[in-house]
């Protein structure tokens, strides 16, 4: 009996061409995990970018990936070599890079020589499946409302959801920042208070906010997939590197692929 093949796991062989020649300022600093090539194309025309020392504005300019950077004051480092890393984010861990009041950020589960960076943000309490990388082009994408990256998350409420409430969240909510896009809601039939929902934009603290406008507090909040990838089988403070197949899959989402 012939076994299924498995398949083959890869991580992390997204390396950049050319590395040994010359790259584009633009893509020096995005895949230092800074920001998307055009925002970098903008810092490069405010005037706050610097090579070896010396200011630079044309747009185009190409450098050597040994050459010194910095943007706005501050040195960024190329990376041939991107990381895709998904963290199951356990309670009470800030979704920063560093915190002020000394509280434990993702930073300080996922280790790294490489300076990466979480794509969008999970509060403090939320928990559950949350990126990060050092690809700042396919995180400025899958941020950007425009790719419509679902986002599935189980909440529990304080109290059962009317129907009436839960059909108003679904075709959207009028907030202090705008209306909210329709969305998907399921209420477990066995339980009013347990509640899965499907986003397809990032406001701040959206899900909470809809709930509270109705009179409910959120008491749980967990994501359980984002853009197809899922924390199933993963420990709270779990992390592990994404597969070639898994960052195809992505990059085709946000049509860089």
């Amino acid at each position: 009996m012939n076994r299924p093949k498995k398949e083959k796991v890869i991580v992390n062989t997204n390396l950049t061409k050319n590395t040994n020649g010359l790259i584009r300022l633009n893509k020096f600093i995005a895949e230092s995990g800074l920001c998307s090539r055009r925002k970098a194309d903008e810092f490069i025309e405010l005037g706050v970018v610097k090579v070896n020392g010396k200011l630079v504005k044309e747009l185009g300019t190409k450098i050597s990936p040994s050459d010194q950077v910095t943007v706005q004051g501050d040195p960024v480092s190329y990376y041939s070599k991107n990381v895709y890393i998904l963290l199951n984010k356990p309670k009470d861990v800030i979704t920063t890079t560093s915190d002020e009041l000394g509280r434990k950020t993702v930073l300080d589960i996922v280790k790294r020589k490489e300076r990466i960076f979480p794509i969008g943000r999970l509060d403090r309490n939320t928990t559950g499946v949350l990126l990060l990388t050092n690809d700042g082009e396919l995180a400025n994408r899958l941020s950007h409302p425009s790719y419509e990256i679902e986002k599935l998350y189980k909440a529990t409420l304080d109290k059962k959801l009317e129907f009436t409430h839960a059909k108003k969240i679904a075709e959207g909510v009028e907030l202090e920042d705008g209306k909210t896009a329709p969305c998907y809601l399921f209420i477990e039939p066995t339980d009013n208070t347990k509640i899965t929902i499907v986003l397809r934009e990032g406001k701040y603290r959206e899900i909470r906010r809809m709930f509270e406008h109705f009179g409910y507090v959120v008491k749980k909040l967990d994501r359980k997939e984002y853009a197809g990838l899922t924390n199933s089988g993963m420990k709270r403070g779990d992390y592990r590197f994404l597969t070639t197949n898994e960052i195809n899959i992505l990059k085709r989402k946000v049509k860089l692929s």
